[in-house]
């Protein structure tokens, strides 16, 4: 069985929640070469979705969010040539994420290792259950850590990413959030909830001005500063060809106005 990708709709008052389930639990949701095609496939299906305000990705089950990549396919690999397409996949299958664009939280249940840990390096938000595991144990299989391991020191810093890297430890998620790799960690009986609490704020935010935030901060991470600032500025200006600044400031306003006159 190669697995697949659950896609769920969740249709809601403000907009659609797309909800993706990697559906491999009897290999930890580790990905092979047709699940990350199916990966890929799902996040230009929900893209589709003209309300679509944000996207929930995790895996079945509670062993794992994505083990890694399957080492039985790789292991199968001859030449170079076919490393390379396989790190490719993988690659394709981590920007898919960061190309989609509304923000895309990682619900991690259970071991995020390898490509699995990239995959959530390259969500915007990352929550994870109590009892989940991270590492990067490429190098114990003879191989390096590469693609998206390159987003690592942006979140957790150099000396970190090395440790992980260069000696394949596993660290738990409470050692997780201290170092930044995650944002939010919860006992699992409450992922599910923290993560709708997530959702629920994305809903209640400005839709255009999400998806415009998302962008911008794509732009940051390839400018320097200078030109970072000058980017924030024309995208300041250009969220005033839409309504949504003026109505949801108005809004704000009369909030405040009749939270005064109730006093």
């Amino acid at each position: 069985m190669a697995g697949h990708v659950d896609v769920r709709i969740d249709q809601r008052e403000h907009g659609s929640i797309a909800h993706l389930t990697i559906v491999h639990d009897a290999k930890l949701n580790t990905l092979n070469r047709a699940l990350m095609r199916d990966v890929v496939e799902a996040t230009e299906k929900v893209m589709l979705h003209a309300d679509l305000r944000a996207v929930v990705l995790t895996g079945e089950g509670r062993r794992a969010f994505i083990g890694g990549a399957d080492i039985t396919a790789m292991v199968e690999i001859q030449e170079k040539v076919g490393a390379t397409h396989f790190i490719e996949q993988v690659h394709q299958t981590c920007r898919a994420f960061r190309d989609l664009p509304v923000p895309v939280i990682a619900r991690i249940n259970g071991f995020a290792l390898g490509a699995g840990l990239e995959v959530a390096a390259s969500c915007d938000l990352r929550i994870a259950a109590s009892s989940a595991k991270f590492g990067m144990p490429e190098v114990l299989v003879g191989i390096p850590s590469v693609v998206e391991a390159a987003l690592l020191p942006g979140l957790i810093g150099w000396g970190r990413t090395r440790r992980l890297l260069l000696l394949g430890e596993t660290i738990d998620a409470a050692e997780a959030l201290a170092w930044g790799l995650v944002e939010k960690v919860v006992p699992d009986a409450e992922l599910d909830a923290a993560v709708e609490d997530w959702v629920q704020k994305l809903l209640h935010a400005g839709p255009q001005a999400v998806r415009t935030q998302k962008k911008l901060i794509r732009e940051w991470e390839d400018l320097p500063l200078r030109e970072a600032v000058q980017a924030g500025i024309s995208t300041f200006a250009s969220a005033w060809r839409t309504e949504e600044p003026r109505r949801m400031m108005q809004g704000f306003l009369d909030s405040q106005a009749a939270r005064k006159r109730g006093r």
